[in-house]
């Protein structure tokens, strides 16, 4: 793409997904002005109708636009409206000092034969070109989302960009994995500054010194090349200090989950954070068959039926389809989302296969189906749980508002686990640095109440750890 000149003051051409994606997009460019050609305003009219979270955002962009222009004379708008902090409800780094324009005559520009058409996307290309030569003291850039504008106005020679406010990271590789590996001389470096004591038959260990700066609080540590010394770092203080504890090892069968035992370093550092009550919000990241859901299963059944200390598990996920759409389901809520529900049937198979005969098993599948409730994400919205736990499943499929949304639901005593591969997303215009779950992983990685780990090991089988690696 085309870089921009840095020496000029910027004017952004806005696209309509941008807005769709962000409502308070208007809010994010600083000190640079903006500008929405009648073809945007056009497109939000027309996405305004509905239930959807496209819908309320375009509702919620119509009424930013209402509340900057009341009051406004036709003079004042064509000068440019002073977009006001404050309306998007706060949190901004920097209140913007920029201005709001509005495409208010009609623009005679030709763009050239390489254009043919009249559809929103060339519109808004012959916008940008005609502002470009009506306003040579400004560098005209279009902000969008969608990939085939961005092309189309780098071949026209107009500068163009993503829209990247709502990026957790610049770079995914740079996403927090919710483990460090420690020096083999780590133990030598800091004997003198190693405090260790017993409590309730846990191993506490209190160590200060420069390797603690770079830690986090929930932060999962292992001695290079030693699987005999895993750990989790209980609290971080701010004089390089930190306590941190030994976790428990969920790979010797006697301290199996619900039958199930962690088959390598990531999945103990796992069960560790599930079947710890003092953490209410974990993330798991990781391809296909590192065992994300059945862990995540298993610690939920040993929590809710052995220990209750939850009284239900909720299972969720977001309903984007692989292939074509199967249409309209009968039923109530539960038996609409029991087809998008096929890796808790799956997961459940392996948990409930005890050796109890056909009857046992039978009566063990009716006790923990009745413990398992199954929601729809499109009815979280004003719902409060109380000592629940909840699994999100393919969370890599939410913007970081309906993460907001679904994590703000949990009242006292809930636990709140998040699963996804960022590498699978189908959620138009979300890339991996624009998910919602990278967003909570970044934001979450400091809290001391919360817990995340990247598995990276398949254990589902060798064809599917083969396919995983080779396809």
């Amino acid at each position: 793409m085309i870089q921009r000149n840095t020496e000029k003051p910027c004017l952004f051409v806005l696209d309509t997904n941008v807005l769709m994606h962000d409502p308070t997009a208007i809010f994010r460019f600083k000190e640079h002005d903006i500008y929405l050609p009648m073809v945007v305003l056009e497109e939000l009219d027309a996405g305004k109708k509905g239930m959807s979270e496209v819908a309320r955002n375009v509702r919620q962009v119509s009424r930013f636009l209402d509340q900057l222009m009341t009051g406004a004379t036709k003079e004042e708008i064509d000068m440019g409206l002073p977009v006001h902090p404050g309306l998007e409800g706060g949190g901004l780094t920097e209140p913007p000092t920029g201005r709001l324009f509005f495409q208010t005559e009609a623009i005679n520009a030709a763009v050239g034969t390489s254009l043919t058409g009249a559809t929103p996307d060339n519109n808004l290309l012959t916008t940008a070109r005609a502002l470009q030569e009506s306003r040579p003291d400004r560098a005209v850039i279009i902000v969008s989302k969608d990939i085939n504008l961005r092309i189309k106005a780098a071949v026209l020679g107009i500068l163009v960009e993503d829209y990247a406010n709502d990026q957790a990271l610049d770079d995914v590789d740079l996403l927090y994995t919710g483990q460090a590996s420690l020096p083999d001389d780590f133990w030598e470096r800091n004997a003198k500054a190693v405090d260790s004591w017993k409590e309730e038959g846990r191993t506490f260990y209190r160590i200060s010194g420069p390797d603690v700066a770079n830690w986090y609080s929930g932060q999962c540590l292992h001695l290079r090349g030693n699987d005999c010394f895993e750990a989790f770092v209980r609290e971080k203080r701010p004089d390089s200090e930190a306590v941190i504890e030994l976790v428990q090892d969920y790979r010797v069968p006697r301290h199996n989950v619900w039958g199930i035992n962690a088959r390598n370093r990531e999945q103990n550092f796992a069960l560790n954070m599930l079947m710890d009550p003092e953490l209410d919000f974990v993330t798991l990241l990781g391809t296909a068959g590192t065992g994300k859901t059945l862990l995540a299963l298993a610690a939920g059944l040993a929590q809710v039926l052995d220990r209750n200390i939850y009284r239900d598990i909720i299972m969720t996920r977001v309903t984007v389809p692989v292939g074509e759409d199967i249409g309209f389901l009968p039923g109530t809520e539960e038996e609409k989302m029991t087809p998008w529900m096929g890796a808790l049937m799956d997961n459940l198979e392996v948990l409930t296969q005890g050796d109890g005969g056909d009857w046992g098993r039978a009566a063990t599948n009716d006790l923990v189906r009745n413990r398992i409730k199954i929601s729809s994400l499109n009815f979280m919205r004003g719902r409060t749980f109380l000592k629940k736990y909840i699994i999100l499943d393919e969370a890599q499929n939410l913007t970081a508002k309906q993460m907001k949304t679904l994590i703000t639901r949990a009242g006292p005593g809930t636990k709140v686990v998040c699963l996804g591969n960022i590498g699978q997303i189908d959620t138009p215009y979300l890339t991996e640095t624009t998910s919602g779950l990278t967003y909570v992983v970044d934001r979450f990685k400091d809290w001391p109440h919360s817990g995340h780990i990247t598995l990276i090991r398949g254990e589902r089988s060798r064809l599917a750890d083969f396919a995983s690696d080779s396809l």
